[in-house]
């Protein structure tokens, strides 16, 4: 069944490491028949959450930029990925901040099911990436018919472009894509 996969590379550096893993993921997801659109959020216009649950009746947004747009996409995929550099054991603000604006999804027929995470670290520990799959699963718990379905842990991609140069994580990234 061909799929619909929304990719939404947080990273503020366009070719950053996560944002080529996310790259990497989209080949291999368009290479096994499936339609895969990457957002970039640098250069987004995206504000905080103001908490005022007015988006748990109306289903909008009462915050005008550009997560409106992106949040709408995010309702009909199949498939959602995020991807994301490590900052400080945790995913980047951005991603965060992109979830919490996420909140009119909720109470809607969302179409996701599967939810998958690039994450980019220097560190070459894979636990250095705890933080950001808790957090993101406590947004998925929000979700009950979706589920993590995948997480790629990038480890020791310690300088801009080291991704490219780490074939077993491209690898990784693109046949993570591929199985979707």
């Amino acid at each position: 069944m061909k799929k619909n996969i929304l990719i939404l590379s947080t990273s503020p550096r366009k070719g950053g490491n996560s944002d080529t893993l996310a790259d990497e993921f989209a080949r291999g997801a368009q290479d096994a028949g499936h339609k895969a659109e990457k957002i970039r959020l640098a250069g987004k216009s995206i504000g905080f959450c103001r908490g005022c649950l007015a988006c748990q009746k109306t289903r909008r947004c009462v915050v005008q930029d550009d997560a409106s747009a992106i949040v709408e996409k995010m309702l009909s995929a199949d498939a959602l990925v995020f991807a994301t550099p490590i900052y400080f054991y945790e995913m980047s603000g951005q991603m965060k901040t992109l979830l919490d604006r996420s909140n009119p999804l909720f109470p809607a027929d969302y179409a996701f099911r599967e939810i998958y995470l690039l994450a980019a670290s220097a560190d070459e520990n894979s636990d250095s990436m705890d933080g950001a799959a808790k957090g993101l699963q406590g947004w998925i718990d929000c979700f009950e018919r979706a589920e993590l379905a995948g997480v790629l842990r990038g480890t020791g991609l310690d300088a801009v472009g080291a991704a490219k140069n780490a074939p077993l994580i491209l690898k990784a990234a693109y046949d993570m894509g591929k199985s979707v």
